[in-house]
């Protein structure tokens, strides 16, 4: 007999807080992801609060240069095309990363580097004026980078959660 199996098997839980965190995440990833996508239009409104507040929140984190973004419905959208590309996925990954066990992923590091070499790449090639990508070229480099961090956060966060953790009797 182990001492394991004497202990009541109710002291031994998964924590909860990192898999409320994963959760939330997810949601707000998601959240932003359409926000982005329906600001632009929530603008031509005549109560254009939500949107404001959208491109409010995109001018912190984005350049919002007008020819760097995409445009939907003549309007441009709150971040640019990388951006767009980084967000769209990173919601993408937040979700996928709830698909099978839950594991912290190996070589994670390796990993999140090699989704960055697109968009490290294609800032070079723009920093040192050998081509100016389109949007589509721009946002698409994000799309690695993004998914692969929206993944690697939620089964992160996952894994803690299914840690066990020994809580102190009363």
């Amino acid at each position: 007999m182990t001492f394991v199996s004497l202990v009541s098997p109710a002291i031994f839980r998964p924590s909860s807080a990192p898999r409320a965190i994963a959760v939330a995440l997810a949601v707000i990833g998601i959240a932003w992801a359409i926000l982005i996508v329906i600001a632009p239009l929530q603008l031509r409104s005549e109560h254009a609060v939500l949107g404001t507040a959208v491109y409010a929140a995109g001018s912190v984190v984005c350049h919002q240069q007008p020819e760097r973004s995409f445009h939907l419905g003549g309007v441009r959208m709150p971040v640019c095309a990388r951006c767009t590309g980084l967000y769209i996925a990173g919601a993408a990954g937040l979700l996928a990363g709830w698909l099978g066990g839950a594991r912290e992923p190996r070589r994670a590091r390796a990993l999140f580097v090699a989704s960055l070499l697109p968009v490290a790449l294609s800032v070079a090639v723009e920093w040192a004026g050998l081509a100016a990508p389109s949007n589509g070229v721009r946002a698409a480099t994000g799309l690695p980078a993004g998914a692969v961090a929206g993944w690697l956060i939620s089964r992160m966060l996952r894994s803690a959660g299914h840690v066990l953790r020994y809580h102190h009797l009363s």
